[in-house]
């Protein structure tokens, strides 16, 4: 009798800790990812002005947003979200996230921001697994080469010199690594090219906070 009643003591007292560990755990886990879903967010946040600095608009880039449904030609299989700049209620840039799929080691994901006149506001590399001392020359926290995209402007989808050194274009490429400032150049292309594509919809977008739904453009008009 003992027995059974110390073994039912025990696993009642397991059972509460359990429960106790249980929440613990839930609890921990809650609040690691709403700490980790506000670094993104601040990180996000960065990037993006960065591009297009808080001083020349008067919106909120987080917030302002429009979806693109079909962005494949930029590395995504589903919709994405485009981040609209707006001064005075104008667009003035929209900055579109990016993967190249060719980078040395894998995938670049990064966001390139263009002007409502088709020129590039700037480019910013976001996540990357490119060799460090080479690939990884394409981080600003390395060197300053992605400044080198500030306000250049593609010429069509034939512009030839929209490509590295070594491919007879004017982008400066790293000595001993072409593959990565290769890819981050041609993703940029592909950016370009699909901001020119829906431009007219992008352009006069209406923003977020006076939108009855989130906005949405499409390939095909």
């Amino acid at each position: 009798m003992a027995l059974l009643t110390a073994i039912r003591n025990n696993s009642i007292g397991l059972s509460i800790f359990a429960v106790i560990t249980a929440g613990a755990i839930a609890l921990t886990q809650a609040a690691t990812k709403e700490r980790i879903l506000k670094n993104r967010e601040e990180a996000q946040a960065k990037a993006l002005y960065e591009v297009v600095p808080k001083s020349t608009i008067d919106n909120d880039l987080l917030r302002d947003t429009i979806t693109i449904k079909e962005a494949h030609s930029i590395g995504y299989s589903e919709a994405v979200e485009a981040y609209i700049a707006r001064r005075q209620g104008e667009v003035v840039a929209v900055i579109l996230p990016v993967i190249a799929p060719d980078g040395y080691t894998g995938n670049i994901e990064m966001i390139v921001g263009i002007k409502a006149d088709g020129s590039l506001a700037g480019l910013r590399v976001l996540s990357h697994q490119e060799t460090p001392g080479l690939g990884d020359k394409v981080d600003l926290k390395k060197t300053d080469w992605v400044l080198g995209f500030n306000d250049q402007h593609l010429q069509g989808a034939d512009d030839s010199d929209w490509a590295v050194q070594k491919d007879g274009g004017r982008f400066d490429q790293f000595t001993g690594a072409t593959i990565t400032p290769r890819a981050v150049v041609n993703a940029s292309k592909r950016a370009i090219l699909l901001f020119e594509e829906l431009k007219a919809q992008l352009l006069i977008s209406t923003p977020a906070d006076r939108a009855t739904k989130p906005s949405e453009v499409s390939n095909h008009g």
